[in-house]
Order: C-alpha cells, then sequence, then structure tokens
C-alpha cells in the first residue's frame, strides 16, 4: 500500500485530463508557423540547429520542379551555413522514390546570421556587380507527390568567427523539408526574439584592445545605405580592428551585402586616445524597409564576435 498510495493521485489526475479533453473541455493549440515549432507535429524545429521550410512549389522557366525555400537560425548562436558543395538534395517522393535535385542554392552567403533570424535569399555575385540570390532547390524531372519530402545536406558554425580555423565548430547534417506543408507567410528577418540581442546605433561595442566601436549615422541612398563607424582607442598604444563589411536584412528576408571575410580586410589604426571614422556601403532596394545589420568586430586576434544593429527607422 505504501507504493500504491503514491501513485493514485497522478493517475486520477491523468485521467480527469483526459476526460476533460474527450469532453472538448481541453484545447490543445495548434501550431504557430512562426514559433520555434513545438506542437508542431512532424516538423523538425524540435532539434536545435538550421530550420529549412517550403515556401513554394512550382515550375521554373526551363520547366523543372523549384522549390523556393526560408532558412532560420535557432541554433542559439549566432552561425554560418551552407549546403554541401557538390552534393545534390534529395527528393524523396511519397512513392518512395528518389531523385537527385542537382540545382541547390542553400546558404547565408558566407555570412554569420543571429539566432532567430530567418532569411529567404543572400547577396552573391561579385563586390563589383553583387546579385540577389534567392533560396532554393531545383529537380529536373520530377514532381512532388503527397508525402514528399526534401533532403538537404549542409554544414553550418556557430559562435566566433575564427580567422585561423573556420571550421572549428563546424556541424555536418542532413536537413529535412516536408513538402505536404508549404508556407506562404512567413515574416522576416526576426522570428525568435532573444533577449539582449538587438542593439541600438548608440551602443558601443568593445573590441580588440578594448576599442570602442559603434555606429555614429546610417543613411540611406541613390543604391543603398551608407554607415559611417567610429573606433576609439582608449588605451595608450595605437591599436588596428578589423571589421567585417556588415550586411543588412529586412523585411523582404534578403541579406544584402557582398561577404568578405572580416579577418582580410583593411584595419584602421587608431593613436592613443583618439578617434578613427570610416564609412561602409551596401545596396539594397528603396522599397524595403525594416533593416538589421549585422557586423562582425574583432575581439581577439582574428576573432570576430557579430552583434546587431537596429536600423529599422531608415
Amino acid at each position: 500500500m505504501r507504493i500504491i498510495k503514491p501513485l493514485i493521485i497522478p493517475i486520477v489526475a491523468c485521467l480527469i485530463v483526459y476526460i476533460l479533453y474527450v469532453a472538448g473541455y481541453v484545447v490543445i493549440p495548434e501550431c504557430d508557423p512562426q514559433d520555434r515549432g513545438w506542437g508542431c507535429g512532424k516538423e523538425q524545429s524540435f532539434a536545435k540547429g538550421w530550420i529549412i521550410r517550403a515556401t513554394n512549389v512550382g515550375i521554373s522557366e526551363s520547366g523543372d520542379l523549384r522549390i523556393d525555400l526560408s532558412i532560420l537560425n535557432e541554433t542559439d548562436d549566432w552561425s554560418a551555413m551552407q549546403a554541401i558543395a557538390g552534393q545534390p538534395a534529395v527528393l524523396k517522393t511519397g512513392s518512395g522514390e528518389s531523385i537527385n535535385c542537382e540545382t541547390v542554392f542553400v546558404s547565408t552567403g558566407g555570412h554569420y546570421i543571429a539566432p532567430g533570424f530567418q532569411i529567404k535569399g543572400y547577396t552573391a555575385g561579385t563586390e563589383a556587380e553583387p546579385q540577389t540570390q534567392l533560396i532554393y532547390v531545383e529537380c529536373k524531372g520530377a514532381n512532388v507527390e503527397p508525402k514528399s519530402k526534401l533532403l538537404i545536406d549542409v554544414n553550418y558554425v556557430t559562435g566566433q568567427y575564427n580567422y585561423y580555423d573556420k571550421t572549428i565548430t563546424q556541424v555536418s547534417t542532413e536537413l529535412e523539408v516536408d513538402l505536404d506543408e508549404v508556407l506562404t507567410d512567413l515574416q522576416y528577418p526576426i522570428v525568435t526574439e532573444v533577449e539582449g540581442l538587438v542593439k541600438t546605433p548608440a551602443d558601443v561595442i568593445i573590441g580588440l584592445n578594448e576599442v570602442e566601436f559603434s555606429l555614429v549615422d546610417a543613411k540611406r541612398t541613390d543604391t543603398g545605405l551608407e554607415f559611417n563607424w567610429q573606433a576609439y582607442n582608449p588605451s595608450d598604444y595605437p591599436s588596428s580592428l578589423h571589421v567585417g563589411p556588415p550586411p543588412v536584412v529586412g523585411t523582404d528576408g534578403i541579406l544584402y551585402g557582398f561577404y568578405k571575410d572580416p579577418g582580410s580586410v583593411a584595419a584602421p589604426l587608431t593613436s592613443p586616445l583618439k578617434t578613427t571614422e570610416w564609412t561602409t556601403t551596401v545596396n539594397a532596394p528603396s522599397d524595403v524597409n525594416g533593416f538589421y545589420i549585422m557586423v562582425s568586430v574583432e575581439t581577439g586576434t582574428r576573432l570576430f564576435s557579430s552583434s546587431v544593429i537596429d536600423i529599422t527607422d531608415k
């Protein structure tokens, strides 16, 4: 009896909840496609990592099956991700057939993306001629049947960017996209708000050798945005600070800004107790708003930490 008595209360409680559920008094909430995926059935959001979701399934200009995608950083850290080069995605049809999909554009374009942020495109091309690259997969000669899934092999890294060991945190995994769930109403760029993540332009970022880095001004131009940056050196010795040319992402979900390795860009030298200023620019459409800057600042020797700066008023 000593063993049975402690079990009676939880058993009775479970029975009461079940009876209320059957009677309609307990309602299980439906999954919100914008949340982390809790309660979303088979959606892969239960695991921490990158989430890929289909936003459209149709036919490309060449007549092939095209699957437009969005990618969401749910690693709980800053992360850069890309499909493994030279490896096709695989379409698993509802009838059990496997079809290789050779055209795969799934990437953050080299940039580290803040946790909780979602994009559907990035900047490719060259620095002189940047091009917007939407995220999608094409499968030649394929059709989507009910219960079809798309499998994509990816690599991603998390945390700080290490110029001397770029893959120190690399994870290789297979991501699955349920093609029965095409989400056409996703919001960009923030899906999951992380407390304390987003900074204001007035916030100071402490870099290598305690150099104080900040955004002085942000303004629209004919071709996009221009940023005026400032570094103040509080020490008694000259100090340089590497800062990667920062991209921006707005309400259209496109990451604008051609990627350059922050460890290889020129580092402004700031004299003791002096301030250095410089500008960077990024091409972006004039009809897109709600921008956030994602900037990588050297906080150790060729070791970079990233920050989000809110410029949604620009």
